[in-house]
């Protein structure tokens, strides 16, 4: 496959997904990693795209990309898998307690994985929720209360966002908070596209005893459009690859704990 092949493809997935993995695009085309790479750089000088921790994103317009749920959770299902059973080990035999579960793929996939974890451990869970893939995987699992939030649903996250929503976050103070965002840097700290996304994270941050960020490695060094907590406001991030060392070393001077996948 020429080079000119390979960009139009890599051009193609960056419009489709909002982002692209230098893993998943050497194994579509059949090429090697180092080929990815050398093709992300000429085309970030080109000005198609801006490289990222792992990956790329569009250059422009990608601080308000976003992609469904559906279409996300398609998208390195097996890191999101990975990350869900390394963040179900805070639940450990015989707990008892709340927790509250953002919207977001991996966050759907903590979700589907709770059952066998709550049959594991016994552990008793009170869950709330205000998106609804998570409510439908947590709705009929043994050992879980869910309470549901109300509010007007986006179709790309299937998630309640507004007002009501944010004022009954505000209401709670759950034990642990699993929570997803779009974009993770040392000094942005976390962000998402949408404001009205956002607001209902900056609640669940604040709501929560515990935060427990899940994010893969395309999410670092991308810096969506609007920022919903600093670094130091959360506890635990964990993620499937390791951190460059701005990151890493702003991670560590806010205390928050890197838990690898």
């Amino acid at each position: 496959m020429y080079a000119t092949e390979r960009h139009a493809h890599i051009t193609r997935s960056l419009t489709d997904r909002g982002r692209v993995s230098v893993v998943d695009l050497a194994r579509d085309l059949g090429v090697t990693t180092e080929t990815i790479r050398r093709d992300l750089d000429a085309m970030e000088e080109q000005g198609v795209l801006r490289r990222v921790h792992g990956g790329a994103v569009p250059s422009r317009g990608g601080s308000t990309t976003e992609v469904s749920i559906a279409e996300r959770t398609s998208v390195n299902s097996g890191a999101k898998d990975a990350i869900a059973r390394r963040a179900l080990e805070v639940i450990t035999q015989g707990w008892r307690g709340s927790v509250l579960f953002d919207a977001g793929s991996t966050a759907a996939a903590v979700a589907r994985l709770m059952g066998d974890r709550v049959a594991t451990t016994g552990a008793q869970v009170d869950a709330v929720t205000h998106a609804v893939p998570v409510a439908h995987a947590l709705s009929t699992v043994p050992g879980i209360d869910l309470t549901v939030l109300g509010g007007q649903v986006r179709g790309i996250t299937a998630a309640a966002v507004g007002p009501s929503t944010v004022d009954a976050l505000r209401s709670l103070r759950p034990d642990l908070a699993f929570i997803g965002t779009n974009g993770i840097t040392a000094g942005f700290g976390l962000s998402t596209p949408d404001p009205a996304e956002a607001a209902v994270k900056t609640a669940i941050v604040r709501a929560a005893r515990r935060v427990i960020v899940l994010a893969d490695a395309d999410k670092m060094g991308v810096e969506s459009l609007v920022s919903f907590a600093d670094i130091a406001d959360i506890d635990v991030l964990v993620t499937d690859a390791p951190l460059d060392a701005e990151l890493s070393d702003a991670l560590a001077a806010a205390d928050v704990e890197v838990w690898l996948a």
